[in-house]
Parts: C-alpha cells; sequence; structure tokens
C-alpha cells in the first residue's frame, strides 16, 4: 500500500528521545520544549512561540488571548477541518460560516466584507449582529491544504470593523504571503504538529505572533493560568502543554522543514503536469499571492461523467494506493446546521469533488509514478 501520508522519521528524532529518556525529562517542561518554541519563532520569523498540546489548543487558546467568549461570533470558513469550529465553540462563542474563493480554497475576503457590511452595526464600541445582538469577536482565515489566504483584503477589513485575527495556519508551515512570513499577518497564528502534517511531533501544536501581551496571556492560559511558584491560579486556565518527548520529535522535524517543503512542492508539481490534460480534472489553485507549504496534493473531479470522489478513493484502495476525499464542510455537520453562513456557494459545489493523493516526504518518484499511471488508466 502506498500510503496517504505518513511521518519521515529519517533525522534526529531517535537521538532526541532518547536523550529525554536519559535526562529524564519527558513532561511538558524540558530543553526541547525550549528549542521548539525558539525554532519556530526563527522559521515564521515572529517574535515568540507558545508551543501546545495540539492545533486545536492552540486555537482555542488563541481566540481566548484576544477576547474570544461566550455569545460572541468568529467568523471562519465552512471548508475547513472540524477543529477550526470546534475551536470557537470551546469558547462557548458560535462559528458564522464564510465562503471560500475558488481560486485558493480560502475564506473569500469580499463575501467577508459584504457579510460585515451588511449583517453588522455598531452598539456602542462594539460591533454586533443586526438580527440578534450577538457581539462579533474575531475572525479566522484558514490557510487551507497550507495555502494561505488573501490576507491583505482580509486584514483592510479587519481594520475597518477593529476585529483582531486569529490565523488558522495548521498545515502552513513554511508558506510565505506576498514574500512575507505568516506571522505578519494575524494578531495569532496556530500551526499543527498533528502526525500527517509536513512537520510532526506526533501531536501537539505552536502559536506565533509579534505581540508579546498575547503571547504571554496565551501561554498563561495554557499553564492551568498558575501565578508564581506556588499553588495560586487568577484565571480558569488549560493544561494545554506539549511535553518534552512530542518537542523532542518535532525539533528533529523542523530541522528538516525547508527540504521537506520542497518535496511537497515537486509532488504537487509533478501531479499537476500528469493531470492538466485530462478532460474534467481541476488542479489544486495555487493562487499568485501565495507561496503553498502544499501538505497535500490531489485533484478535483469536474466532469460528472467521471467518478465520484468516494468511488475513486475505494477504487484506488483496491489497487493499493491511498487517497482521500475532503472534508464535509461544517454547515453539514450536524453541531452546526444552524450556524449562521453566507451563501456558500463555492464550498458546496467543490467540496465533494476532491481527492487527496498519497504525498508523504518519503513517497519515492517510482511510488508516485505508479499513482500517476493508475489514475490515468480510471480516468482516461
Amino acid at each position: 500500500m502506498i500510503p496517504l501520508a505518513i511521518p519521515n522519521i529519517s533525522g534526529n528524532e531517535a537521538a532526541y528521545l532518547l536523550e529525554c529518556i536519559q535526562t529524564n525529562f519527558v513532561s511538558s517542561i524540558g530543553p526541547f520544549v525550549t528549542r521548539l518554541q525558539q525554532l519556530t519563532t526563527e522559521a515564521t520569523a515572529a517574535e515568540s512561540c507558545v508551543a501546545v498540546s495540539s492545533g486545536t489548543a492552540g486555537l482555542h487558546t488563541a481566540l481566548m488571548a484576544v477576547g474570544v467568549g461566550p455569545g460572541d461570533l468568529v467568523l471562519l470558513p465552512s471548508f475547513t477541518f472540524i477543529a477550526s469550529a470546534n475551536a470557537v465553540s470551546h469558547c462557548n462563542a458560535t462559528p458564522w460560516f464564510v465562503d471560500i474563493a475558488k481560486d485558493s480554497w480560502c475564506m473569500n475576503p469580499d463575501e467577508l466584507a459584504m457579510l460585515l457590511r451588511k449583517e453588522t452595526q455598531r452598539d456602542g464600541e462594539t460591533l454586533v449582529h443586526i438580527t440578534n445582538g450577538q457581539r462579533v469577536a474575531a475572525i479566522m482565515p484558514v490557510y487551507t491544504l497550507g495555502t494561505p489566504a488573501d490576507m491583505d483584503p482580509i486584514i483592510q477589513v479587519a481594520k475597518e470593523f477593529n476585529l483582531p485575527i486569529i490565523a488558522d495556519a495548521a498545515a502552513a508551515l513554511g508558506a510565505r504571503y506576498k514574500g512575507r512570513n505568516l506571522s505578519e499577518l494575524a494578531d495569532l497564528s496556530v500551526f499543527s504538529f498533528n502526525g500527517n502534517k509536513t512537520v510532526t511531533a506526533g501531536g501537539g501544536g505552536a502559536i506565533v505572533g509579534n505581540n508579546l501581551a498575547l503571547l504571554g496571556k496565551a501561554h498563561h492560559l495554557t499553564t492551568t493560568a498558575r501565578v508564581g511558584d506556588g499553588y495560586e491560579h487568577d484565571a480558569i486556565g488549560y493544561n494545554y502543554r506539549m511535553t518534552n518527548l512530542q518537542a523532542a520529535v518535532g525539533c528533529a522535524q523542523i530541522e528538516r522543514l525547508d527540504s521537506f517543503v520542497a518535496i511537497k512542492k515537486r509532488i504537487r508539481a509533478r501531479y499537476d503536469e500528469a493531470f492538466k490534460m485530462i478532460p474534467g480534472i481541476q488542479l489544486f489553485p495555487q493562487p499568485i499571492w501565495a507561496e503553498s507549504a502544499c501538505w497535500f496534493s490531489g485533484l478535483v473531479l469536474e466532469d460528472p461523467s467521471l467518478p465520484s470522489a468516494k468511488e475513486l478513493c475505494a477504487e484506488l484502495f483496491r489497487r493499493e494506493i491511498g487517497s482521500r476525499a475532503f472534508w464535509k464542510p461544517m454547515h453539514l455537520q450536524l453541531p452546526y446546521l444552524d450556524a449562521k453562513r453566507s451563501s456558500l456557494t463555492i464550498t458546496e459545489s467543490i467540496w465533494d469533488k476532491i481527492v487527496t493523493l498519497p504525498c508523504s516526504t518519503g513517497l519515492t518518484d517510482e511510488e508516485q509514478e505508479r499513482v500517476i499511471k493508475t489514475l490515468e488508466s480510471i480516468l482516461t
């Protein structure tokens, strides 16, 4: 079986894990946690970084750090993995879903602006929804599959309405926007080190940014809101700390970030070249403003005469090739059926036509060629 996406554990992971065991630093305090935060700060050109236990924990913490609370609204795409919406719900806030742009699969800035101008108003200093008075608290663009959203117009909208931006950059470590580092684009940005990410720690995540006050608040919340050396706590905090064992793996991984992202880009380019002339097939978007981290690669089955995404995945599995249909949008998920939303025309037109293909950084040329030839035999 050619797997869809598995970690590339071929660097210093074993040596660093052994060091954890030999020094007895295995829990949530240790030198590798500090080092991973430093390496992530450097990789993103941020002022600082807070390592956390998961990307979801990072999003939850970042939202709380900018003041999202019970009853608030947070604008984000429906076209995302459910962790994005769940992080909002963990704050006892409510997602407000915005459609994506077809050329990026990320939040559509025009749709965002239209919603805010049409459906909100000022109640003193507070921005509220016209129909029910809910406070609008934040904007959360998602950098889909490692591709940054078109952030300049989103930043302008955020300034117009005085809203903070929390970027779900879960899969975007190594990406850039118009030559700029991701840390410049949002109040706080959150990465994931889950097992199938380009850089993994087996789990965990990181919050980065340039506002040290916000990052300090985030760190405080993730360490049980403990004050001083005693057992004093000044808020309801969380144990969202990353372990030294996880960070050891993460350090070994992030040491090879540049080479991993380069491999991901080569895999994407080879698939694109192979599939661009197949009738009824669309490629994954490559917007001109983004230098994508190309977390996943694949194709879009536009022609209804072709197999469905689920049918194609089943046939590829039968031929021992891993693949996966795409995320079901949030507004179609049971917990969010009643959430506020824009028209979501692009989201609904594309989500069930997407198939992701093998793209591990350890994928060999021979394996990718077998994937390509197999798909050509099925689709042509």
